[in-house]
């Protein structure tokens, strides 16, 4: 897939069936998805290969870089193409937006490796649309990584 490649990987000190489950719920997902300064909302949740939800990221801070779809939120469309209990998760990602810094199809694997003291969890985005700034994106998942760790290893 063209364009560009941004990836991030974290520890968790979890089993990887935890960390699976918890994508697996809107309820897990609107817990530790949202990165720091952002509440979200997962809405028709269908959690198979063919399935998919609506995401939409709310941010709660007055000052932050403006929204994809709105001035303070972004929303997405994401399709679940492949999963692989407690292996992967793939992922296609459309942004809702005018703009077209924000077009075309994101797509996102999270992979889960066992590790000594737990599993590590790497996200891999593939063709990230040119609008999301590399900095932005990094402190975004990096965040998102450290939430999930945090729910997982409260949930093991």
């Amino acid at each position: 897939m063209p364009g560009r490649v941004d990836t991030a990987s974290r520890l968790v000190r979890a089993p990887a069936s935890t960390i699976y489950r918890a994508f697996a719920t809107p309820d897990a997902m609107n817990a530790w998805l949202p990165p720091r300064g952002m509440t979200g909302s997962v809405r028709g949740f269908a959690f198979h290969e063919g399935g998919g939800y609506r995401l939409r990221l709310t941010y709660r801070e007055e000052r932050h870089t403006p929204g994809k779809t709105s001035a303070n939120s972004d929303e997405a469309e994401v399709r679940l193409l492949r999963l692989v209990p407690d292996k992967c998760i793939e992922q296609a990602v459309v942004f809702d937006s005018d703009d077209p810094a924000y077009s075309g199809e994101m797509r996102i694997a999270w992979t889960f490796e066992s590790a000594h003291d737990g599993t590590l969890v790497t996200v891999r985005c593939e063709n990230v649309p040119g609008g999301i700034r590399p900095e932005d994106h990094q402190a975004g998942l990096n965040s998102t990584l450290e939430n999930l760790a945090a729910f997982a290893e409260r949930n093991t």
